[in-house]
């Protein structure tokens, strides 16, 4: 069969430089930080195209949010995915009801014209906020099946086959198509954009949309930083005067035994 994958990505700031948020604790500021996707959607993008490209289909991307998430769009671009879909909206107005209604618009709306999405991948959980409803919200907007968490997937006579990391090990899971399944990092390694397919993502004509409908909103709520971790250093001694104090040390932290 000829597989269409949809994989659907959200433009998240960036966690590895120092996190600062804003003025009113909504949400974090990118201003500092920098953007991009989160590891769960660089694994499902991997995953997407691996199998659209098995199943000789083809695997395109879609996004909500501001006009500068055309960057990730054209990530994913460069990775194998041959269409993109950029909702043009501010994503701080829309809580996770309101993204899978516009996901589910977008699909209803492709499968009109032809073109259906077979399977639709996103990541596990939101990187900014925490919110793990997404994926869940849209099965149940189109009335299909979902898998939660899974590391990898395979499609198998009109059926996608998940691998998921169970309480007691990897459980494996098989619902029929069309299907709706968030992936979770750590089962498959996500590839690099190289040189030539940065340029050719360029060249992508991105599907422009509006929102459908008005959000009803996300549920507001203020954001807090952890306390910074104090550090302790003891000094132990110097040169070989130091040797039975790390010694010690050692057999306190059961390292080593008497």
């Amino acid at each position: 069969m000829s597989l269409d994958v949809l994989v659907c990505v959200k433009r998240v700031v960036d966690s590895t430089g120092e996190v600062v948020l804003t003025e009113d604790g909504q949400s974090v500021d990118g201003r500092y930080a920098g953007f991009t996707l989160s590891n769960h959607e660089e694994c499902a993008i991997e995953l997407a195209v691996q199998t659209a490209t098995a199943a000789g289909g083809s695997a395109s991307v879609l996004t909500l949010g501001e006009p500068e998430a055309v960057d990730q769009l054209r990530s994913a671009l460069a990775v194998g995915c041959t269409a993109a879909t950029h909702i043009g909206a501010d994503p701080g107005a829309f809580g996770p009801a309101d993204v899978a209604r516009e996901i589910a618009a977008v699909i209803r709306d492709h499968e009109g014209s032809g073109r259906p999405h077979d399977l639709v991948l996103l990541g596990n959980d939101a990187a900014d906020t925490g919110d793990f409803q997404v994926g869940i919200r849209l099965a149940h907007e189109l009335g299909r099946p979902v898998v939660n968490g899974a590391a990898t997937i395979a499609v198998e006579d009109g059926h996608v086959v998940a691998g998921v990391k169970g309480p007691e090990g990897r459980e494996t899971y098989r619902v029929p198509l069309p299907a709706v399944v968030t992936v979770l990092e750590g089962g498959v390694e996500p590839r690099y954009p190289t040189v030539p397919g940065r340029m050719k993502a360029k060249k992508v004509e991105i599907e422009q949309r509006t929102p459908s409908t008005e959000p009803a909103g996300p549920n507001r709520r203020r954001l807090r930083l952890p306390p910074p971790q104090p550090s302790e250093v003891q000094v132990l001694g110097k040169g070989a005067d130091a040797a039975a104090a790390v010694v010690d040390l050692f057999e306190q932290l059961g390292v080593v035994a008497r």
